[in-house]
């Protein structure tokens, strides 16, 4: 039956062009009954037999005229497979675009078969956190980006459930101050440490062991309640004490133009030697901001008394002569070749 159905199919599709052929006998009938010595002639006399052999619809059985319309029939239906190849492709039905709502098989391959392993993105879509997953082809970034107004449930209902997953490191910006009051106790317990076999260990006591995280909080309104950065800790040579002061400069000139090149250089200098001094003969516990400002507001000068020295001076007097080449007291004699104006300032 099926066999049957194609050889109708083809016949139907084919029809046409057959019929062509039939029609096209014609013209062989009427070049086969033109006459002529050359071709010339023959193409005359031709245009004066062709509405004696169209003047009937039926077809010529001559050979010669059935190979004719054999020829215009096959050139016929090869060149509309021609022009069907070079035509536009279209997808007919999908103007629109092709995109529908995915499946629970779509998303399966993307989940991982532990719950803890996947970043949750609804109540029955997941996502891995493996990066180098059975199938490389699931393989996908881990980037979510979630959209919504105030009170859309951004953090209740996304934020939240995917930090009480607790299988990374997370940094969390939390401009209302509520993540760390109604996570941080439950992060500081931490997740229960996995075995070999992937259940939790528990101590001799048969208690489950916890690994829990390290809380770091950064609150630029409240600085008690924030941890905190010593530049100091970071020092390890004078370069680097030369990017400290440079940094610190640019960071406190204030808004609007910088002040003359002189007065930078003399303020790079003071600070330069300062830190070094506090980074080389300092205790570590001193090695703080704290004792370059008690250093800065010791530093007093007396316009009446040129000879005066104040307890910075003394401090590096007696550096000076213990260690002539110190980094602290060559930048400090350097600042002091200014003159006492710049002292003062």
């Amino acid at each position: 039956m099926k066999k049957q159905l194609d050889i109708k199919n083809l016949l139907l599709l084919n029809l046409p062009y057959i019929l062509m052929g039939l029609f096209a006998t014609n013209f062989g009938e009427a070049w086969r009954m033109a006459v002529g010595a050359d071709a010339s002639a023959k193409m005359l006399s031709f245009f004066s037999t062709l509405p004696v052999a169209l003047a009937s619809w039926w077809p010529s059985l001559h050979p010669l005229d059935l190979l004719v319309g054999l020829c215009c029939g096959a050139g016929l239906r090869l060149a509309v497979y021609l022009k069907s190849k070079n035509a536009k492709k279209y997808r007919h039905g999908m103007e629109y675009g092709s995109a529908r709502w995915g499946t629970h098989e779509d998303i399966a391959p993307y989940i991982d078969p532990v719950f803890q392993n996947n970043v949750i993105l609804t109540k029955t879509e997941s996502l891995t956190m493996n990066s180098r997953p059975k199938d490389p082809k699931t393989a996908r970034n881990k980037n979510v980006l979630v959209i919504g107004g105030s009170g859309s449930g951004k953090t209740r209902f996304w934020l939240k459930p995917n930090l009480m997953q607790m299988h990374s490191s997370y940094v969390v910006t939390d401009p209302k101050g509520t993540i760390l009051v109604e996570c941080g106790k439950m992060l500081q317990r931490g997740t229960p440490k996995p075995g070999k076999d992937g259940k939790p260990i528990k101590d001799k006591h048969g208690k489950v062991i916890y690994e829990p995280y390290r809380i770091k909080v950064l609150n630029t309104i409240n600085f008690k309640k924030s941890m905190h950065y010593n530049p100091f800790a970071y020092i390890h040579s004078e370069k680097d004490i030369l990017k400290l002061v440079t940094t610190l400069i640019a960071n406190t000139k204030g808004e609007g133009k910088a002040g003359d090149d002189f007065w930078v250089k003399a303020e790079t200098l003071l600070y330069c030697a300062l830190i070094g001094y506090i980074h080389y003969e300092a205790p570590v516990e001193e090695q703080n901001f704290s004792t370059l400002i008690e250093f800065i507001n010791a530093m007093e000068v007396r316009e009446d008394d040129e000879e005066f020295k104040n307890p910075v001076d003394l401090m590096f007097d007696a550096l000076e002569a213990e260690k002539p080449n110190h980094f602290a007291v060559r930048q400090y004699k350097k600042y002091k070749l200014a003159a006492g104006d710049v002292c003062s300032k």
